[in-house]
């Protein structure tokens, strides 16, 4: 379900819930489009010798996993802030889940505050945050 309007958005409501494509190749474009090249990245063996179990999503498309749940909830929504924390790494080749809830609304101002997580197969919070939107 998306919405259109802040009168539509309830206190408690879910986000429609996604799985991210976490893939390899999916991560190495985004690697490649934000110059983040490093093997921790890009290649499993490359990752392994730095001592990780395998390659890992770079933060900054965990986070833009999470704006892109907001946008495909409200596509109109103008994101005001984003606080993000990273738990531990959200491998690749490994499914997650997108989450969300609204834990807050602000009348006077058409904002909501939004908790956000991506979690693994087995449950674990990998990244978790909070952000705030602006509603038409």
């Amino acid at each position: 379900m998306t919405i259109a309007s802040f009168d539509q958005v309830e206190f408690g409501d879910e986000l429609p819930s996604f799985t991210p494509d976490t893939g390899l190749e999916n991560v190495r474009r985004f690697a490649k489009a934000a110059q983040m090249m490093a093997k921790r990245f890009t290649d499993h063996e490359g990752a392994r010798k730095e001592g990780l179990p395998g390659a890992m999503v770079p933060g900054v498309m965990s986070q833009a996993i999470l704006t892109a749940m907001i946008h495909r909830w409200a596509p109109e929504a103008a994101l005001v802030k984003i606080d993000t924390i990273f738990r531990a790494p959200v491998m690749v080749d490994e499914a997650h889940e997108v989450n969300g809830v609204v834990t807050d609304l602000d009348e006077e101002t058409k904002t909501a505050e939004i908790d956000l997580t991506i979690t693994n197969g087995a449950g674990e919070t990998r990244v978790l945050g909070t952000a705030t939107v602006r509603l038409p």
